[in-house]
């Protein structure tokens, strides 16, 4: 499904105020010399790539699961667009420095994809777009963002999906060939943003935010199991979980872990390798890699979602939204938001 972007609601006061950076553009636009669409462009733009970690889902029955996927936005740790303040978002957040305009681009079941992956039925009932996806509509927009966050790659990391079984006791190389495999397809797509971002007439800052902390999630995720063992009213879609990601099943878990670890490696070297390329160009654009979300602690029960103890709840929500705005600083320093 494509991304709707969001604008500030109250930009048009903000840009008119005099100490605002953004206040000719205002008396331009007040001139008829530009159109209130050409103002809203000179707005920072801030996109978010990712899969269902930075998404307001959870599980349940098919149809409502659905349903969720294809109506649920703007009630994340990225983007929060309700009056009540239940998430301090990243967008609430930057809303007290500028306003802007947020593009959110996840979707539930994102993959990070290879070259001519076709998705299943359900992943395209559901609206799923994989990495290249989301990739390609930023490329293709009018207007390139400014910032671009990335939080993607966890559903990769499944690795007893579809596992031969003489490799589920002896999985040494199927990890590294997996996250060999994530790297190669995250670098491709990595690399058509810098070369989009190369030829702007603006700044442009990408994050490249490691895996979640599995280890930690995993603690949070065992004391949801153990208070559903005592009342079986809670986390009613707790098994629901392993009908769509096998390697959170107990005996898989402590491979899923090394393998997040694996892939968190390779993106930080990616991440270094790319920088040594675009050296020459560093005045233009900063990659960087963030390890915020992989050392967040999410070992609480109370972080996970009450029906699925899988996705984030909205304190959890708001423990990634506060790991992720912390590192931005040198970002924002960078695109000269202040």
């Amino acid at each position: 499904m494509k991304s709707a972007p969001f604008v500030s609601p109250n930009f048009l006061e903000r840009v008119a105020e005099p100490d605002s950076p953004f206040h000719p553009d205002y008396l331009a636009y007040r001139r008829g010399a530009i159109t209130r669409a050409e103002l809203i462009s000179r707005l920072p733009h801030v996109a978010m790539i990712g899969d269902s970690v930075c998404m307001d889902i959870y599980i349940s029955s098919p149809w409502s699961t659905l349903w969720r996927a294809r109506t649920s936005r703007g009630k994340n740790w990225f983007l929060h667009l309700g009056a009540a303040p239940r998430i301090t978002s990243i967008s609430k957040r930057l809303e007290t420095i500028t306003p802007f305009v947020a593009i959110e681009c996840a979707g539930v079941g994102a993959l990070v994809d290879y070259e001519d992956c076709r998705q299943n039925l359900f992943r395209r009932m559901l609206g799923t777009r994989n990495f290249s996806g989301q990739v390609g509509e930023l490329v293709r927009a009018r207007r390139f963002p400014d910032l671009i966050l990335i939080s993607i790659g966890h559903n990769n990391v499944d690795w007893a999906w579809q596992c031969p079984s003489h490799e589920l006791d002896t999985p040494e190389q199927r990890l590294e060939r997996l996250s060999k495999e994530l790297r190669q397809n995250y670098a491709r797509e990595l690399r058509r943003l810098a070369d989009c971002a190369r030829i702007q007439q603006h700044r442009v800052a990408i994050i490249v935010y490691g895996l979640i902390n599995f280890e930690s999630y995993f603690k949070g995720r065992a004391a949801a199991e153990r208070l559903r063992e005592s009342d079986t009213t809670l986390y009613p879609h707790l098994e629901t979980t392993y009908k769509h990601l096998v390697s959170f099943h107990p005996r898989y878990r402590g491979n899923l872990i090394r393998l997040a670890a694996m892939a968190n490696e390779k993106l930080r070297a990616m991440v270094e390798e790319f920088n040594r390329e675009f050296a020459d160009q560093s005045q233009r654009i900063q990659l960087r890699y963030s390890n915020a979300l992989a050392t967040a602690d999410l070992s609480h029960a109370e972080l996970l979602h009450p029906v699925d103890g899988w996705h984030a709840s909205v304190a959890g929500h708001n423990v990634l939204a506060q790991a992720a705005f912390n590192d931005l600083r040198a970002s924002l320093d960078f695109l000269e938001i202040r």
